[in-house]
């Protein structure tokens, strides 16, 4: 074999080879794609939830209402007191002192809580004990002064009694009086009247003289009119004469 030919041979050796590697490749099958990567499930959401309480001062004694609100949430709570509760809801609490409500909310995404307070009012102090009023303390403190029979003359009995009251109305100096002048039975009308008009002057007069307002004391005579006694002996006699007090309106 010459040169040429072979040459010629090799170049139709060439040509076999690349027609069997070009059909071996497209016959050749790609490689599959990878397959997707898995799709994750979401987060699960954290639990929310409000508390609220009304009205939330109350006095004691009173109640008032816990409502809430939650969401996502699987289990929920309210302390103190309440306990395991719905969803969604509402109940009555009647604390004995100011207390704050804790309500705890808990799910797949965790736990929320919320708080609300109920403000128990302090009861208002007791009222202070009640005086007596000036009328019981007129009845109690003031005192007659007493005359021996048909006179007019303040005695050492009366003088006494007379200070006692005088002291009264100085503490009191709001407080008016009428002195009623006063007789036993024995005599005539016009002169007891007239009797018990100097008595009620005389005792009128000394408590001027300890000190008291005369435009505070008025005076009446009834005489003989209006006994505070009515048996006829001098120990009754003793006690219809004398200046009476009354308190003046």
């Amino acid at each position: 074999m010459n040169l040429a030919s072979r040459s010629l041979y090799r170049a139709a050796l060439l040509v076999a080879l690349s027609m069997v590697a070009l059909t071996a490749g497209c016959h050749h099958k790609p490689p599959p794609p990878p397959p997707p990567p898995p799709v994750q499930a979401p987060a699960p959401a954290r639990p929310t939830v409000t508390l609220q309480a009304s009205p939330s001062s109350i006095n004691k004694g009173e109640s008032a209402t816990l409502s809430w609100n939650s969401t996502d949430a699987t289990e929920l709570s309210i302390a103190p007191d309440v306990g395991a509760v719905t969803a969604q809801g509402s109940t009555k609490v009647t604390p004995s002192d100011s207390m704050t409500y804790t309500i705890t909310a808990t799910g797949p995404g965790g736990s929320a809580s919320a708080t609300a307070t109920v403000t128990v009012n302090a009861p208002p102090p007791p009222p202070p004990p009640k005086g007596p009023s000036d009328d019981e303390l007129f009845l109690r403190e003031v005192r007659d002064a007493y005359f021996d029979y048909d006179k007019a003359d303040i005695r050492p009995d009366a003088r006494a009694a007379l200070s006692q009251t005088a002291d009264f109305l100085k503490r009191h100096t709001s407080i008016k009086a009428t002195i009623e002048g006063h007789c036993d039975e024995r005599g005539s009308t016009e002169y007891n009247l007239a009797l018990g008009d100097r008595r009620a002057t005389a005792v009128k007069q000394y408590l001027v003289s300890l000190g008291v307002s005369a435009d505070r004391l008025s005076t009446v005579s009834f005489g003989k009119e209006k006994p505070f006694c009515n048996e006829s002996n001098e120990s009754c006699w003793q006690q219809n004469r004398r200046g009476h007090f009354l308190k003046a309106n």
